[in-house]
């Protein structure tokens, strides 16, 4: 996706991904529901970047770490996502195997 940040190409896969309207993902985030699509569409398209505090609530309501919407490289984006979706258990012990590694 040429052109555009980052953080405007994670957020529009994520929320095609959630398979909800700008409008929604903007109310459910805490914009005023007035603004609220026009804010998403400057966001995806790259226009305006959301100040921190706010992807946090984006990626919240999207069900996604903030740092996947930051994340350049696609096969970590994927990874930080599947990362993630494991259990809580599956997590733990792929860190202890890594802290093992290194």
């Amino acid at each position: 996706m040429k052109g555009r940040s980052t953080v405007a190409m994670r957020l529009r896969e994520a929320r095609l991904r959630a398979g909800i309207s700008q409008k929604k993902l903007g109310i459910l985030a805490g914009i005023d529901e007035f603004s609220a699509s026009a804010r998403i569409n400057q966001y995806e398209r790259g226009k305006h970047t959301p100040e921190f505090h706010t992807a946090e609530r984006l990626a919240k309501v999207l069900h996604v770490p903030t740092p996947y919407l930051y994340c350049s490289d696609d096969e970590l984006a994927a990874w930080i996502l599947a990362f993630t979706d494991l259990p809580a258990r599956e997590r733990r012990l792929s860190l202890r195997r890594r802290s093992k590694l290194g």
